[in-house]
């Protein structure tokens, strides 16, 4: 893979500057069938840079118009014979070949995102980039390896039956995704979607819609056909069209629960396909025996990583009483420790939220939290220095209580809550008091302790001395209000796909 470590530095600011110019020029438009357009309105919108609060470019604001041109397009390349008929290998093939072209415009594609998104250089090409490449190679790998089976049956007539089984497609996918991880959130839908042999409409959020057109644009050169991979750019009526959409087979949706029960019930008009990955307030649960320096370093890594602006952040640590201030003092070293600035600095380790909307956001928990009596132990404000841009500091609350706001309520920044315990029981009871039920974090010695609390926490994934580790092999997903099915693996292919039971009579 390549080595882009030198991305960041006058490397980075000279990439960003160049991008920036060619940006301005014209305004970015929506790719429908192959072509990038303008708008049916004849609208745009704004992106700006987080880090300076300044404008990078426009970009075509798609609505219900656009949605329903993107649509049509998919559903005629759905029976192109093109895409239709084409074999598993040569799928796999489009894949590789859309890795190959990420892979060579690696560089450019982490400064984009860096500038759309606010996150380091430095991680846009580790996660957002590398983590895109992955998965893209890695569901290369399933046309060739996903398919049907045959069946034992005993009919009543006792006729000699043939009865298999086959996989096709699910048909039109609307994708739904977020500002936090833009590139790799798209990717994680588009490639086992595109894996499954269906067409796509993507909707990225109108915070960060720069890298999705670009992944577009590369899958055009790649060799997809024109119509299979669509990308509208908008606001929420856009992404409300596409769920309404009776073209739309299936909706695949990552961003906040209450969006999320709002396509549940505008995907009723068709009982199209829905599957969720929603919130999380997830625990990170200390038993007294635990690493406290590993335990600490993680901790931060884990709630402060992206900025807080990460659903599986790990929100609300349980640390027992007899070692809860030797490690919030701990994990506090490594907040101090964090450099914040402008992602483009190799420096900097810890850019600025994603806008200002999310800046208050972020904001006014911290002053909830200090009214239900929780204690501001660092951070809480605007990093001195930095006017511009919408930073904030890492941010720990001592003291806090299972019925406050902050630990009940997904922030969705860099403001971790700590709670103290001392009996067991109650600690699974406190952890698994959430509407959530995405990830949890634990950390002992103890390797009975370790797979008892696994079992007892109820969270779709759950790290044991260690946190926020995915892999595309393994299933992502949550319990409760945290989404429905799940993402990466075989279940990701079974979302994108629909089973046909055949019956042969061979008597």
């Amino acid at each position: 893979m390549t080595n882009l470590a030198h991305v960041g530095g006058s490397d980075a600011f000279a990439i960003a500057a160049r991008l920036e110019r060619a940006l301005a020029d014209k305004p970015r438009g929506l790719i429908i069938d192959g072509r990038m357009v303008p708008s049916v309105s004849g609208k745009t919108f704004a992106t700006c840079n987080p880090a300076t609060g300044k404008e990078i470019c426009r970009v075509a604001q798609g609505d219900a118009a656009d949605v329903d041109l993107a649509v049509q397009a998919a559903r005629r390349a759905l029976s192109n014979p093109a895409w239709r008929d084409m074999s598993a290998v040569d799928r796999s093939l489009l894949l590789n070949r859309l890795a190959d072209l990420i892979e060579r415009e690696a560089q450019e594609l982490a400064v984009l995102e860096c500038i759309d998104n606010g996150k380091p250089a430095t991680l846009t090409k580790a996660v957002e980039i590398e983590g895109s490449i992955k998965t893209f190679r890695y569901f290369a790998g399933w046309p060739t390896k996903f398919g049907g089976e045959t069946l034992p049956v005993s009919p009543r007539s006792g006729a000699r039956i043939l009865n298999y089984t086959v996989r096709e497609p699910v048909g039109v996918c609307g994708l739904i995704v977020p500002w936090n991880y833009p590139m790799s959130m798209a990717a994680w839908k588009v490639a086992p979607a595109l894996a499954a042999g269906c067409t796509v409409v993507l909707k990225p959020a109108e915070q960060t819609p720069l890298t999705a057109l670009r992944l577009a644009e590369l899958a055009l050169e790649a060799g997809i056909p024109a119509g299979v991979f669509n990308v509208v750019t908008g606001f929420g009526d856009a992404g409300a069209a596409l769920v309404d959409h009776p073209g739309v087979d299936k909706v695949a949706f990552t961003g906040s629960t209450e969006v999320g029960k709002a396509i549940v019930r505008g995907s009723t008009g068709n009982l199209k396909k829905v599957s969720l990955e929603l919130g999380g307030k997830s625990p990170q649960i200390v038993l007294p025996d635990a690493d406290l320096d590993a335990a600490a370093a993680s901790i931060a890594s884990g709630i402060f990583f992206n900025q807080g602006q990460t659903c599986t952040a790990g929100s609300r640590l349980y640390a027992h009483a007899d070692i809860h201030d030797d490690l919030l003092a701990r994990i506090a070293e490594h907040a101090a420790k964090l450099t914040i600035g402008n992602g483009l600095d190799p420096a900097v380790n810890f850019g600025p939220l994603v806008s200002e909307e999310q800046w208050d956001r972020v904001s006014s928990y911290v002053e909830i939290g200090q009214r239900e009596g929780a204690e501001l132990v660092i951070g809480g404000a605007r990093p001195q220095g930095l006017d511009e841009g919408f930073f904030f500091q890492p941010t720990i609350m001592a003291n806090a209580a299972s019925s406050m706001r902050i630990v009940r309520e997904e922030i969705f920044g860099p403001v971790l809550s700590a709670l103290r315990w001392s009996d067991p029981e109650d600690l699974v009871a406190q952890a698994n008091d959430s509407d959530f039920g995405l990830s949890a974090g634990i950390w002992t010695n103890d390797l009975k302790q370790a797979h008892r609390m696994a079992a007892a926490v109820k969270a779709g994934t759950v790290w044991v001395n260690c946190f926020n580790l995915v892999d595309n092999a393994t299933p992502f997903g949550g319990f409760k209000q945290s989404g429905w099915g799940r993402e990466h693996g075989r279940q990701a292919m079974e979302l994108y796909s629909e089973v046909k039971s055949v019956w042969i009579n061979l008597s």
